[in-house]
């Protein structure tokens, strides 16, 4: 692909609202997870919750789409000013010829479950739940596209953890093929009642923090997180560029990953195919690294087949925990960070690294200058993504 330029980016999660929260947070090992309680789910778990989506009031004409995971896409919106590229994009370009591709999981499921609590005698839903707005998987696309006045073409994709990502490698095609001439992409997956007890369920969620590449991983833990960026045909001055995307579904089974990371490495190789990169070109890796056993493992294999065991690689969920449909949005952001800020984070509470992974793990953060970046992003059903990124200058 021709590399597109990416003019700005944003991110919100459990370390904070903007690029100066989030860069401090990996340059000190700072982690957003706590041993606390989500509404009314009071687990043994560690969670990663976004400060001040609560006090978050959408303004009038936005109020049928008020839900916990539109609100957290809101501060998202505004954060390191990114609502004013986006204005910016819209007077060169035109509202229609600017696209909206975005991934969640869950969208306003909470919404849902706090209707459900205020049935009727009837059982009837009460009148303020707006499903279309906030419950609907594609209520995410239709709030963006309202708060940013866009109107070219805008769809959720719904890829569990890899949505994020796929959401980038659409957008770039879209761009390509002459159909837009910018996107605004990313992801925003919020906390809820369905995702709290359904990893439960899943005996996923670890009572510990997570430890993506120790020894005594047991689990992941679930966090909330939101970030777009703006893709656009043409910038003179770009904060970075997406060099490269790859995507699989190996559909190996319906939660557990190919135990040799068959689709994953097939995702990376697609990816510098594209980018027209050797794997040695690539500086440094974020890992999808979710902490659990069979997750790690398989994605340890499959980088050590397509990268070998040289290139600089961490999870960076020991910070924000796993976002799930946000989570592919979320590391892209980081891995742009740590381009613009060279900065190689070390993967947080691998205290007994596991003798059996054999990637070139970080334990220290390094300071040094990047210019190409991947980051990874598995999701269940096999559905991969690995996208690469450049350095702007």
């Amino acid at each position: 692909m021709k590399p597109t330029p990416i003019t700005a980016f944003t991110l919100v999660t459990a370390l904070g609202h903007d690029h100066a929260a989030h860069a401090h947070a990996l340059r000190e090992g700072i982690t957003g997870l706590r041993p606390q309680a989500f509404e009314t789910a009071a687990l043994d778990a560690w969670l990663g919750v976004a400060d001040g989506v609560d006090d978050q009031r959408l303004p009038a004409a936005l109020a049928r789409y008020d839900c916990r995971n539109n609100r957290l896409a809101a501060l998202a919106l505004r954060s390191d000013g990114f609502d004013e590229h986006v204005r910016r994009a819209v007077a060169r370009h035109g509202a229609r010829r600017v696209g909206v591709l975005v991934g969640t999981s869950t969208s306003g499921i909470l919404r849902t479950e706090i209707a459900y609590r205020q049935r009727d005698a009837d059982g009837a839903l009460p009148t303020w739940l707006h499903f279309r707005e906030t419950h609907d998987t594609a209520s995410l696309a239709r709030f963006v596209q309202a708060a940013l006045g866009l109107e070219g073409p805008a769809w959720v994709i719904s890829t569990a953890c890899s949505s994020g990502a796929k959401a980038y490698a659409a957008a770039a095609r879209l761009i390509a093929l002459g159909v837009i001439d910018a996107a605004v992409v990313g992801g925003c997956d919020s906390l809820c009642m369905t995702t709290l007890y359904g990893f439960r369920a899943l005996e996923l969620l670890s009572t510990d923090v997570c430890r993506p590449w120790d020894a005594r991983r047991n689990g992941l833990s679930l966090g909330e997180g939101a970030s777009f960026a703006l893709l656009q045909r043409e910038d003179d001055a770009p904060a970075a560029w997406l060099l490269g995307c790859g995507e699989s579904s190996d559909g190996h089974h319906m939660s557990s990953p190919h135990p040799e990371g068959a689709g994953a490495a097939d995702a990376m190789r697609a990816a510098l195919a594209d980018a027209q990169l050797q794997p040695d070109q690539v500086d440094y890796i974020n890992l999808h690294g979710t902490g659990t056993r069979n997750n790690d493992a398989a994605e340890d294999l499959a980088v050590c087949s397509v990268f070998g065991r040289a290139v600089p690689v961490s999870s960076t969920k020991g910070h924000t925990g796993h976002a799930l449909g946000a989570a592919g949005a979320v590391e892209a952001a980081i891995t742009l960070l740590a381009l613009r800020e060279g900065l190689l984070p070390h993967g947080l509470h691998c205290e007994q690294p596991d003798a059996a992974l054999q990637a070139n793990y970080l334990h220290q953060t390094q300071q040094r200058a990047l210019s190409v970046a991947a980051s990874n992003s598995f999701g269940f059903g096999g559905s991969n993504a690995c996208l690469i990124f450049g350095a702007a200058r």
